[in-house]
């Protein structure tokens, strides 16, 4: 009996390890023809890189229109390609949240996890997109809505983070957390990061966060310089819903924070508002060309900063 439980958990184990996996990278099986190139104007601003690549794609047969990052695409695509860096392929994954289609980064900056194609590998990575040889990762999104009472402020969706931080003079902001309904602590601190995998790599890394290999479902949630000893980042599971509230300033005057979406869209929030996250609906796909490990990339990466 002993035997025959322990092998229907490591089936069981295997079963849900696959679906993990499943659930993370599609096997696309067409070749990809019609291309979306957003450029970042300040990365690529005579747009020299950008044609290249456009004409590179041109003369293999492929199909391509080029937009500065802040234009909208009308048109359905196979793939947007990215260049510039991990900000500009987190604008343009919001950008392009209701498309169907994947995103290629292509890093002109410094130090980027999302964007793995540079420069020395640009038309390299574009032979391997017409020809069918690369995978596409499915990466979690985090859904947060602001409330003031019962007015809903603001909603948006964020690939890396929603962050939570103090606003105006320098004064800590007191953080009341619960999780699925339930209290799980207070501190005061000059924010709170809540994150996905893919973001354990950003903000949240800087804040003294752990890495988190972006295949993981999970919710991290990091304090910014709190002013206790004992508080450290804590990791829930993707279907966990988590609220934090603004609590009363230090001192006889409204505690003030701002909550932004990717360091994108923000709003300000005082004492008493609440700041709803749980894992989206909607998920980001990013084009992966190389077949090097997560742990690899985070070496060399680590290896140049």
């Amino acid at each position: 009996m002993f035997i025959q439980f322990c092998a229907e958990q490591s089936f069981a184990s295997a079963e849900q390890s696959f679906a993990t996996a499943r659930d993370y990278l599609i096997w696309k099986g067409l070749e990809m023809k019609k291309f979306a190139i957003f450029r970042n104007t300040d990365k690529d601003p005579r747009g020299v890189v950008s044609k290249n690549i456009a004409d590179h794609l041109t003369a293999k047969g492929g199909i391509c229109s080029v937009l500065d990052d802040d234009e909208e695409l009308c048109e359905e695509v196979d793939c947007a390609i990215v260049l510039g860096g991990d900000g500009t392929l987190l604008r343009a994954a919001k950008k392009v949240i209701d498309r169907d289609f994947p995103l290629l980064g292509v890093n002109l900056g410094t130090l980027g996890y999302l964007a793995e194609v540079d420069r020395n590998s640009i038309y390299t990575a574009m032979d391997r997109l017409l020809t069918d040889r690369y995978t596409i990762e499915k990466r979690m999104m985090l859904q947060g809505t602001v409330f003031r009472g019962n007015e809903e402020l603001l909603s948006d969706v964020a690939l890396n983070d929603v962050c939570i931080v103090r606003q105006g003079p320098l004064r800590v902001v007191r953080f009341l957390n619960y999780v699925n309904g339930a209290f799980l602590n207070s501190y005061q601190a000059d924010g709170v990061i809540l994150s996905t995998a893919t973001g354990s790599t950003g903000y949240s890394l800087s804040a003294g966060g752990p890495i988190v290999s972006p295949e993981a479902n999970v919710i991290l949630m990091t304090p910014i310089s709190p002013h206790t000893m004992n508080m450290r980042s804590i990791i829930f599971k993707s279907s966990d819903r988590i609220v934090v509230e603004i609590g009363r300033g230090h001192i006889k005057t409204d505690a003030e924070a701002c909550v932004s979406f990717d360091g994108g869209a923000y709003v300000s929030v005082t004492e008493g508002d609440r700041i709803e996250i749980k894992k989206s609906e909607k998920c980001t796909k990013i084009v992966k060309i190389n077949d090097i490990s997560f742990l690899e990339v985070l070496r060399q990466k680590m290896a140049g900063t």
